[in-house]
């Protein structure tokens, strides 16, 4: 009797963490095989807007194969029409493996929600759950995950602790477009993907018009970051309008001020190397800050926007001393857009549409004082802005 793993996904593209996971899994369920199972379309997930064709995908995850001895690609999922229900696709396995044991690989994100599945009772009668997991998570919560479905479902399960890499198909597909992918993607993957021109490689996106601009900026980003990014684009829009600042400039730093926010902190450090970005010890120490910078420096190098556009992104989350109309709109954009739901939020809309610099004032008072309550350092940018503001303002 053979052991069987099942790994599916959308492979959009597959990369080095796939990879990994399936190695782990095999080296800690002594798998005999592993069958890697592209979605047609994945019940769970939307695709996302700049992905290749299935034919594509399947190829992709086959050249991504030859580097897993005991891996096997399946199309079956892609012959199937509609979405690919894992139900239909483990009991067309358990008709061709009717004697073998049969493991349905998967992380804890899509263990945790595997009782809103498509028939998961069809599913634990023919599988095993295998759930890789890390040392950090709450092993009485996976236990409980577990005891809750083998009573509601007889579900069968087993947790892998395994490595893993640190990175997303949102964010391969983001560093593909920023020409920074090499260490994400097995070689063969990675030259094909260049050879086909998938995910805007060899594409030129200088100077696009705004409704490509928005469409292909957006679609790198996750996608709960989407609404945000298209509403602060709204905003900028309508408060150049009121305070005569530049109409264009303002919708295209809108749509772009988070291009680089789905990248972790191993991802922006990465693009701060290969784009010459100066850090001081502080920014190096707290990655995750850094999407104002790179994202600034990707709106010129990979999208050609003007220097306008690249000052208003790069100040958009601390602000600075002196900012001119358009910086400071995209900084209040990206707070009172229509998505933004917190405590003062109506006060901060109703001062900016009396006065940019009202606005502002209360914005900058707002994050300083949020900061302060966290006890995180506070930028120093962030303070020369409220201490220029409020000098400018006892003179006026």
């Amino acid at each position: 009797m053979a052991r069987i793993g099942i790994f599916g996904g959308s492979f959009n593209p597959p990369h080095l963490g796939h990879l990994l996971a399936v190695r782990e899994f095999q080296r800690e369920l002594a798998l005999d095989l592993v069958l890697l199972i592209p979605a047609a379309v994945p019940p769970h997930k939307k695709l996302s807007a700049n992905s290749p064709s299935a034919q594509h995908r399947l190829e992709m995850t086959r050249l991504a194969a030859q580097e897993l001895p005991g891996a096997r690609v399946l199309s079956l999922e892609l012959e199937r029409e509609g979405e690919s229900y894992t139900a239909d696709t483990v009991e067309a396995l358990r008709r061709e493996y009717p004697h073998d044991e049969l493991f349905l690989l998967m992380g804890t994100d899509m263990f945790f929600s595997f009782d809103a599945w498509y028939q998961p009772q069809r599913i634990a009668k023919e599988v095993t759950l295998a759930v890789a997991h890390r040392d950090e998570d709450d092993r009485q919560q996976l236990q409980a995950c577990a005891e809750q479905l083998q009573e509601r479902f007889g579900a069968r399960t087993v947790f892998v602790e395994n490595r893993y890499l640190p990175h997303s198909s949102t964010s391969v597909r983001a560093m593909l477009a920023f020409d920074c992918a090499e260490s994400y993607l097995p070689a063969q993957v990675l030259a094909y993907i260049r050879k086909n021109r998938l995910y805007y490689c060899g594409e030129n996106l200088k100077e696009l018009p705004f409704a490509r601009l928005a469409a292909v900026s957006l679609s790198l980003h996750k996608a709960a970051r989407v609404a945000h990014a298209a509403g602060c684009s709204v905003i900028a829009k309508q408060l150049a309008l009121q305070y005569g600042a530049d109409v264009t400039d303002a919708a295209r730093a809108g749509i772009l001020h988070d291009i680089t926010k789905a990248l972790n902190g191993e991802e922006q450090l990465k693009l701060c190397d290969r784009y010459a970005i100066v850090l001081d010890n502080f920014e190096r120490e707290n990655p995750k800050l850094l999407h104002a910078k790179t994202g600034a420096v990707i709106a010129k190098q990979i999208f050609g926007e003007n220097d306008a556009i690249y000052e208003a992104i790069y100040w958009h989350t601390t602000g600075k001393a002196d900012m001119s109309d358009l910086e400071k709109i995209i900084y209040l954009a990206d707070y009172i857009e229509p998505n933004r739901d917190f405590p003062g939020v109506e006060e901060l809309r109703t001062l900016t549409a009396q006065s940019l610099d009202l606005g502002l004032r209360r914005g900058l008072e707002m994050a300083i004082a949020q900061l302060n309550d966290k006890g995180r350092k506070i930028d120093k940018n962030s303070l020369a802005a409220l201490r220029f503001l409020k000098e400018r303002m006892q003179t006026q």
